[in-house]
């Protein structure tokens, strides 16, 4: 294992939750390992842990960019993990707001539907609690 692989899966659980990763690393199969690598040092381990700019201020970039570049499958996952790295749902509305502007409205749009969806969950899965 590398020091990158390592920082990327410590920050990747710090932004995405254990139950999250673990769930992730259970699903890996041989085929898939060298994909999950990959991810795990560039994306996290050098992009995510870079403190050049703030946690907050990644995931709106991350949203906005599955956004606009019409990558819906993983924006639930990353506005769940918005909540972790302190972008608020207003936080989140403006991000997709640029990309209403700057992309599509019906991009946006449907960013938005799903983001809705996550926060029904969410605020479902506190009432229970």
């Amino acid at each position: 294992m590398t020091d990158r692989y390592a920082d990327g899966m410590t920050v990747r659980r710090a932004v995405l939750g254990d139950a999250h990763v673990d769930r992730a690393e259970a699903a890996k199969t041989d085929y898939d390992v060298p994909f999950q690598t990959l991810i795990t040092e560039s994306a996290w381990g050098n992009v995510w842990a870079s403190d050049a700019i703030p946690r907050r201020e990644r995931s709106m970039l991350t949203l906005a960019l599955l956004a606009g570049t019409g990558n819906f499958e993983e924006i639930p996952m990353h506005v769940r993990a918005a909540t972790r790295t302190g972008a608020s749902r207003s936080d989140i509305m403006e991000a997709f707001q640029h990309v209403a502007v700057y992309a599509g409205v019906p991009k946006a749009n449907h960013a938005i539907k799903l983001a809705k969806q996550v926060w029904a969950e969410l605020d479902a899965s506190e009432a229970q609690a």
